[in-house]
């Protein structure tokens, strides 16, 4: 298990929910955490709940909808001059459920590719090639393990862009010190996954931290399954 201690974590999306899990998760092991949300006043809940780790938190806002929002979160990032060792790409939007499969507007689609592919591979191009010269990367791109659900069918196609992508990028990284996998974080209780969902938010730790803590010469472009994955950290 790699020693993260110290390490600078971007989590999109961690004003609440899984992506505020992880960033409890990471600070407990001694990251440092730059927390996302839409708007500043939303990070607020995460600040405070990690104003008891002895790490740095750092706040970068924005809404990941479109090109120029994302390069405007992506500038906060650069303007905190410190390297970006660990991605999660959590941020995801799910658009409303149409009982009739056929009632899915462009607009729909569009807004989910935007945030949920798009926005995922603008932060990665503008990441990976600084973790390749510094030595050290890991990407998490957060996936799904929906089906059989038409009904939310731009989310799922969505997620399988989400697979094939970062499949395509770990190529590009087989000979270098940065991984890049997906995780399905699995069903849980959130805003998002409601309140029927299979598991409480909380226990998408330890295993969503399991993608960071690989070695250099670890997995690349697998699927990791937080739920599943049988991670022994002491501090959990």
């Amino acid at each position: 298990m790699e020693n993260i201690a110290g390490k600078n974590v971007l989590i999109t999306g961690s004003s609440r929910g899984i992506g505020q899990q992880i960033a409890q998760g990471l600070a407990k092991l001694g990251c440092n955490i730059i927390v996302h949300g839409r708007t500043q006043k939303n990070c607020k809940k995460t600040i405070d709940i990690l104003a008891v780790y002895p790490v740095n938190v750092y706040v970068v806002y924005g809404e990941l909808s479109d090109e120029i929002s994302v390069n405007k979160v992506i500038a906060q990032v650069e303007a905190l001059n410190i390297s970006v060792d660990i991605l999660y790409n959590n941020a995801a939007v799910m658009t409303a459920y149409h009982e009739n499969i056929w009632m899915h507007s462009w607009d729909e689609w569009m807004e989910s590719f935007k945030v949920n592919v798009f926005a995922m591979y603008s932060l990665c191009s503008a990441f990976i090639p600084n973790m390749i010269e510094n030595g050290f990367g890991r990407v998490i791109n957060l996936t799904s393990g929906i089906k059989d659900t038409p009904e939310l069918a731009p989310y799922g196609a969505t997620k399988s862009a989400v697979d094939k992508l970062t499949e395509d990028i770990a190529i590009k990284l087989e000979n270098t010190p940065v991984r890049i996998n997906t995780l399905d974080p699995s069903w849980l209780r959130t805003d998002m996954g409601g309140e029927d969902a299979d598991f409480a938010v909380e226990e998408v730790l330890p295993g969503a931290l399991a993608p960071a803590l690989i070695a250099d010469d670890g997995p690349n472009g697998q699927f990791f399954s937080a739920i599943d994955h049988n991670l022994d950290i002491t501090l959990f």
